[in-house]
């Protein structure tokens, strides 16, 4: 069925908001502007009509998963769970960063698994299209093979360089510290302890297998993304792995090189909803604001996404159609979807429709490949 969107004011693509309508059939967008006769219309009153929104990287779906320490939900009342959240923060298409570390329990490979059979179970359930950030721990070498078999067999659409062990390992020895980690991964202190410890002793095996997953994946057509980075030489050293994507740089060095390069460099949206980091590192509002930060990622809330480029603007930090395609055209450039993140004609149809009124904006429909998933009361 052929639908058009009209009286609303359109975030067109490489402009900003204009009143035209939009034409939709076939989950795609055929048309921008135009008179689009025998379509259904979809009267949205002076709303504002956005791309959907593009999630780099979010990892609130462990909540659904492990909603307290140790506490395990069924993981297709999980996914779906997330999936409802998902529609309702106007996220269409989701990068979930999943974990593959050498810890046991939440970040495990076995979790992995599951995750991954989920998606496959689920696919014709979800209402928004749910893809795999893998977030790569670099001791775990034993998964070495399954990551790069998930690479090749497109099961895994992101690869993400983490490597945290030794700073964990560092903290082994304060008990405030190893508690986060031992409730997630379901074991003992002492357990703990001696994993990571057998984790360490094999840190010289890293490069190798590195230089591996990045060969797959770059031959797979993958992204490839480096998590935290922590000097600018960390940034070089990535960059000649195939990793072009900077994200939630710890270093503003790392990021200053990263966007004198013309690489996307990805921080968190609840930094900027919150007003600075949680961790104490850059303010991303600022890194925005100097051109630094492309890319905003939900990180661990999601509905911080939608709100951020509307935070953004309000600050002054940019104007609004460039905060918005923070969160839409440009990650989908960032992972080659280009397909998506725009309202053009020939993209998916992948839309929301917000009312700007009120304490804060709110999300009135969206839209994923031309069908409604989500339509509060008021819609």
């Amino acid at each position: 069925m052929r639908q058009r969107v009209v009286g609303g004011r359109v975030l067109v693509a490489g402009g900003g908001l204009e009143e035209t309508t939009v034409e939709v059939e076939d989950g795609r967008v055929v048309g921008v502007g135009g008179s689009g006769g025998g379509a259904a219309e979809i009267d949205v009153a002076g709303a504002l009509v956005l791309p959907g929104i593009v999630d780099f990287h979010g990892d609130a779906f462990e909540r659904q998963v492990m909603p307290r320490p140790g506490v395990r939900v069924p993981m297709d009342i999980a996914l779906l769970d997330t999936d409802a959240q998902l529609a309702a923060a106007g996220i269409t298409t989701a990068f979930h960063g999943i974990t593959c570390s050498w810890e046991p329990g939440l970040r495990s490979v076995a979790t992995m698994r599951e995750l991954f059979d989920g998606f496959a179970r689920l696919a014709t359930s979800f209402m928004v299209d749910h893809r795999v950030h893998l977030r790569y721990e670099a001791d775990n070498l034993d998964a070495v093979d399954e990551v790069a078999e998930g690479i090749a067999a497109g099961r895994i659409h992101l690869l993400a360089l983490n490597d945290h062990t030794p700073a964990i390992a560092s903290r082994l020895d304060r008990p405030d510290a190893l508690a986060k980690y031992t409730d997630r991964a379901g074991v003992s202190g002492e357990r703990f302890r001696e994993l990571c410890l057998a984790a360490m002793e094999r840190r010289r095996e890293v490069p190798a297998a590195i230089d591996r997953l990045t060969g797959v994946a770059r031959a797979s057509g993958v992204a490839i993304a480096a998590h935290d980075e922590t000097s600018v030489e960390q940034r070089h050293h990535n960059r000649a792995l195939g990793a072009m994507v900077c994200e939630f740089p710890m270093d503003r060095g790392a990021a200053v090189d990263a966007a004198a390069a013309g690489e996307f460099v990805v921080m968190g949206a609840p930094n900027v909803v919150r007003g600075g980091s949680h961790l104490g590192n850059g303010g991303a509002a600022e890194y925005v604001a100097e051109g630094l930060c492309g890319i905003l990622a939900s990180d661990y809330h999601y509905p911080s996404l939608f709100n951020a480029p509307f935070v953004l603007a309000a600050a002054g930090k940019a104007a609004f159609a460039d905060a918005w395609r923070l969160v839409s055209t440009a990650p989908a450039k960032a992972v080659g979807l280009d397909d998506r993140g725009e309202i053009r004609p020939g993209a998916r149809a992948d839309i929301l429709v917000v009312r700007d009124g009120g304490s804060v904006p709110r999300i009135a429909r969206a839209m994923v490949a031309g069908r409604t998933v989500y339509a509060a009361g008021h819609a």
